[in-house]
């Protein structure tokens, strides 16, 4: 599979080729296929070294230039649970972060999920959480009073794309609308070289092979999120809300983004979803899917780019949420896309922690991270919105 850089307005160019090399390196996008963080249960910290830094009140000031450019140093524990999707890249802002700060940093990240990820921080054990979909109003009361009755806050930082991955013998170009991906998640089309299928790939000598279809176990927000791009471009053909538990009727369950993909690898005729690094690492194909007019949209990250641009941005009551336009429909805006939110209490923090968590969560928004996100497979923030997401962690309290 191969996944394009894009050059535009919203993020730092990266080269075609450079982005390729990069791809085709990169680790699991989540802690159940990178060996920085754990899935199970278990968080880990990447190791601070090097680089002596100078304390000011109980935290350091020393700043960087280049990728840790947006770093001022501070000591102290902290510690993050949820999203898999941001985990490759959390983990190394987490390497950069404690490597210019030293050894009396230590932060560390747990991707095993953003329903787990929320839980973890409403329960007071993780001092924030990465989900891929916003509080909801039973978590934000949930969350509002473990800060002591002040408002916890969704701060969307780190853009991705779903991939749909797929095992089909001879095929190694897919097109699927969203409507055909509709029927084959509630079991409406069960064979390869069905109709709807055929007419969507025409040339293409499709098998008579029964499909096999993937998804999540857990409360996920990949799930939430292609389930929401599924019901808001094709509800006819799949009805059913967005949810982080997968609410299609058809398909077998995997643990994590990592059990999905490996469930797509090594059964023929199976299909099914994850943030793009795990089809990147599996090595696996990805289609080509179907907008709102039914045009097809190859996943590359330049697409997703175009496509997070046109979202519209809520920051009522100190959130940063994106609501995106599934009805955008040009050719070069791939739809199936996921942000993943910083989940952070806006006031009432543990003092002793408040200095790296701003710190670090303000670094995780600059442009030092930022311009890292595409070599990653992610999808950088704009300048502005680097700016207005930054502006909310230097601000809590």
């Amino acid at each position: 599979m191969k996944i394009h850089a894009g050059v535009n307005g919203r993020s730092a160019a990266v080269g075609a080729g450079v982005l390729a090399i990069a791809l085709a390196g990169l680790t699991a996008c989540g802690s159940d296929n990178n060996s920085s963080s754990s899935s199970g249960g278990s968080s880990s910290t990447t190791s601070a070294a090097g680089g002596s830094t100078s304390s000011a009140s109980g935290s350091s000031s020393s700043s960087a230039s280049g990728a840790t450019g947006d770093i001022t140093c501070a000591s102290g524990t902290l510690s993050g649970q949820g999203s898999s999707a941001q985990a490759t890249a959390i983990t190394q802002f987490i390497k950069d972060y404690q490597t210019k700060c030293g050894s009396g940093t230590n932060i560390s990240y747990n991707g095993n999920g953003s329903g787990p990820g929320v839980t973890a921080f409403v329960q007071k054990q993780a001092d924030w959480a990465g989900s891929d979909y916003p509080l909801n109003a039973d978590q934000q009361k949930q969350a509002d009073q473990r800060c002591g009755g002040k408002p916890a806050v969704s701060v969307g930082t780190i853009p991705g794309a779903i991939a749909v991955m797929y095992n089909v013998p001879g095929v190694d170009k897919l097109n699927l609308s969203a409507s055909t991906l509709g029927k084959i998640f509630n079991g409406k089309i069960a064979k390869w070289n069905d109709a709807a299928i055929t007419a969507e790939n025409p040339g293409v000598a499709l098998p008579d092979l029964a499909i096999q279809a993937y998804h999540r176990s857990d409360a996920s927000g990949t799930s939430f999120n292609f389930s929401n791009y599924l019901n808001k471009t094709a509800a006819a053909d799949f009805p059913t809300p967005a949810n982080k538990q997968w609410p299609g009727s058809n398909g077998q369950a995997a643990q994590g983004s990592k059990g999905v993909a490996q469930a797509v690898q090594s059964t023929s005729g199976a299909v099914g979803y994850a943030e793009v690094s795990y089809a990147t690492q599996n090595n696996l194909k990805t289609a080509a899917i179907g907008n709102a007019a039914g045009k097809f949209v190859p996943l590359t990250i330049s697409n997703a780019s175009n496509f997070i641009s046109k979202a519209q941005v809520d920051t009522a009551a100190g959130n940063y949420k994106f609501n995106f336009d599934y009805t955008y429909s040009a050719d070069d805006a791939y739809p199936a896309v996921l942000v993943t939110y910083e989940i952070i209490c806006s006031t009432g923090n543990d003092s002793a922690k408040l200095p790296v968590l701003k710190n670090f969560l303000q670094y995780t928004a600059g442009n030092g991270a930022q311009s890292q996100l595409e070599k990653l497979g992610y999808v950088a923030l704009s300048s502005d919105q680097q700016s207005k997401v930054g502006a909310i962690f230097a601000a809590l309290s």
